[in-house]
């Protein structure tokens, strides 16, 4: 008996000592993913209810497109060809914006990379989307404050006209309003 009562002790001893380390291991990643945000400036593009920036840009067909362009609900998609994680949302992106309501005109797809690199992504995104190919530093990127890829974001104005960020989490595996 006093060799279970013993086990029995060494037992929660073992589970007392696992469960203050998982503690103290959660503890420091919290920390660590506060850092890596700190350490990164923020987060990786606007969030729901931030502004959209200035711009003036042209789509990949020579069209305009500045901030007024974008009226009514639209889907805002940022792409690199090099990144492996656009290469798996790209397809989800495409069938989003094919079944949104206006079609073409409420979803706009921004391309960061150079044209050689770009031209898949282009003629893929073209038939559901206005596409804008720029490099990371270009005005789209810079008014969506964007430093990571894929981002896909939902904006639409707001009651005073301002265009802003409605959903910095899009669910593009959730069917959107079908046309």
């Amino acid at each position: 008996m006093p060799v279970l009562v013993a086990a029995l002790v060494l037992v929660g001893l073992i589970a007392t000592v696992n469960l203050v380390l998982t503690l103290g291991v959660v503890k420091r990643l919290r920390e660590h993913g506060e850092l890596l945000t700190t350490l990164g400036g923020g987060p990786a593009s606007l969030l729901a209810g931030e502004e959209v920036g200035e711009f003036a840009t042209v789509t990949v067909d020579d069209r305009p497109l500045d901030r007024t362009s974008l009226n009514g609900e639209t889907i805002v998609g940022f792409f690199s060809p090099t990144c492996q994680p656009c290469q798996e949302k790209l397809p989800k992106f495409i069938d989003y914006a094919r079944t949104r309501a206006g079609g073409a005109r409420q979803a706009l797809a921004v391309v960061v990379g150079d044209a050689e690199q770009g031209a898949d992504f282009v003629s893929r995104l073209s038939p559901v989307a206005r596409v804008v190919l720029e490099t990371s530093d270009g005005p789209m990127s810079s008014a969506f404050r964007t430093r990571a890829f894929p981002t896909v974001l939902m904006v639409a104005p707001d009651d005073e006209g301002r265009l802003v960020v409605t959903d910095d989490r899009v669910a593009l595996d959730q069917p959107s309003a079908l046309v």
